[in-house]
């Protein structure tokens, strides 16, 4: 953890929706005027697309042990880690992208599917801010999540989580059903292992649930919507947060534990501008202090 050097990191599984919490928290950096180093989990895989897909073969074939993104294996996480360290005593590192389409690649000129070539950061940046599956990972040898001075989860219920990745996959990136199941069971073991125990060290986690059926997430034609939600927020520390006044400012919203707010579903970006704004400012006034 730094105090010069803040770092901020959303962790949740792919298809969990933290790619909406990225935006709640650009949205604060914009009008705070805050200059936020930012960092794609996708950037520390280890293997481009195509050796991923040789290695997925390769343990389907019983020739290598199984593989997953979820895992430790693919994913370059002592290195995420050296960067979060290196970024909280100087504000610097290393950054690359990688590239996930045909629109990515006429950016980055990179071909679909592989990595730029690492960079130094921007100078001068106020935060480091991380979006991805290992935020707060913690493993042999590798710690990432004593590096985080702001940890957040995005964790929906399994069954809601199975139903954003199947529509992604499915219409976004082209996958049949069978192979999008084929990945949701290949991971399992690396999920339970390696994802889930990163909820347990977050500062604050944000889990949507649907009020609708989702019982059978194989044969949903739709996400449900935010309106069709709840979010239970739930805080590791509860001191020095404000139930009272979270629950007049978020209509219909109420606590469920000590440490918990229920919120709909469709007031989560509100919610999260109420919680993060004081504690992103706090972060930045003790850096300021700190210089």
């Amino acid at each position: 953890m730094s105090i010069r050097h803040p770092v901020i990191a959303v962790t949740g599984s792919s298809g969990a929706g933290t790619t909406t919490v990225m935006k709640a928290f650009a949205h604060i950096f914009r009008r705070e005027g805050i200059k936020a180093q930012v960092i794609e989990g996708d950037s520390f895989h280890r293997y481009s697309r195509k050796e991923m897909r040789e290695r997925v073969a390769q343990a389907d074939r019983g020739q290598a042990p199984p593989i997953s993104h979820f895992g430790p294996e693919a994913n370059l996480l002592g290195e995420l880690a050296a960067t979060f360290e290196e970024y909280g005593v100087t504000g610097r590192g290393q950054v690359r992208r990688y590239v996930h389409d045909e629109a990515e690649s006429k950016e980055l000129k990179t071909d679909p599917g592989h990595f730029t070539e690492w960079q130094p950061m921007a100078e001068s940046s106020d935060l480091l801010f991380y979006e991805g599956l290992h935020g707060g990972y913690v493993g042999e040898g590798v710690d990432v999540a004593r590096h985080v001075d702001l940890l957040v989860g995005v964790v929906p219920i399994i069954n809601l989580e199975w139903i954003q990745k199947l529509h992604r996959d499915r219409t976004h990136r082209g996958y049949s059903q069978d192979a999008v199941v084929d990945t949701i069971l290949r991971r399992m073991p690396d999920y339970v292992n390696h994802i889930c125990p990163q909820f347990s060290r977050t500062h604050v986690n944000f889990q949507r649930v649907p009020t609708v059926d989702t019982s059978n997430p194989f044969i949903a034609n739709d996400i449900p919507s935010a309106d069709e939600s709840m979010v239970v927020i739930r805080f590791a520390n509860p001191k020095g947060i404000d139930f009272q006044y979270l629950v007049s400012m978020l209509h219909h919203s109420w606590m469920s534990r000590p440490n918990n707010i229920v919120v709909p579903g469709g007031q989560m970006g509100l919610a999260m501008q109420f919680i993060f704004t004081p504690m992103i400012l706090r972060l930045i006034d003790m850096k300021r202090r700190a210089q």
